[in-house]
């Protein structure tokens, strides 16, 4: 009897494209491309880019997919329902791998801004992630970087 009565207390947990992994990750390198008020064409390609690799998409599929987590991101109030979706549906490999594409995406301008490093710095801590694991990533975007 009680279990029915709190059956209909559950929170049911949407289940739309806008928790899938790619979209989620997505909306989290656009969040990143967004924190310095100016999101560029060059941060778009590479988010569209980190796409097609990482979900081996097409070049429509990834632009799709970056334009659906840009209106995702416009209406989320905060980090956690992507990193959520991000953190359950990545391994430890993959979570790394994310932050260092938003590291790729953010010194797309070879400039590092405050804003941008503070949107990493917090979906480290919310994907258990160390600090130095994001100096790490960063290392490894600049080399990838360079000419």
């Amino acid at each position: 009897m009680l279990g029915k009565l709190f059956e209909g207390f559950k929170k049911e947990e949407p289940k739309d494209e806008a928790a899938s992994v790619p979209r989620a990750l997505a909306a989290l390198l656009v969040e990143a491309a967004r924190a310095d008020e100016d999101y560029t064409d060059a941060e778009r390609a590479v988010i569209d880019r980190v796409l097609e690799r990482r979900f081996s998409m097409s070049r429509d599929e990834a632009r799709t997919t970056r334009i659906e987590a840009e209106t995702d991101q416009a209406e989320a109030s905060d980090l956690y329902g992507f990193s959520h979706v991000v953190r359950d549906g990545l391994d430890r490999e993959g979570k790394l791998g994310l932050i260092e594409d938003m590291w790729r995406v953010v010194l797309t301008d070879e400039t590092r801004d405050p804003f941008e490093e503070q949107v990493i710095r917090r979906l480290v801590g919310l994907l258990h992630l160390e600090d130095t694991d994001s100096t790490t990533a960063r290392r490894r975007a600049e080399a990838a970087s360079r000419p």
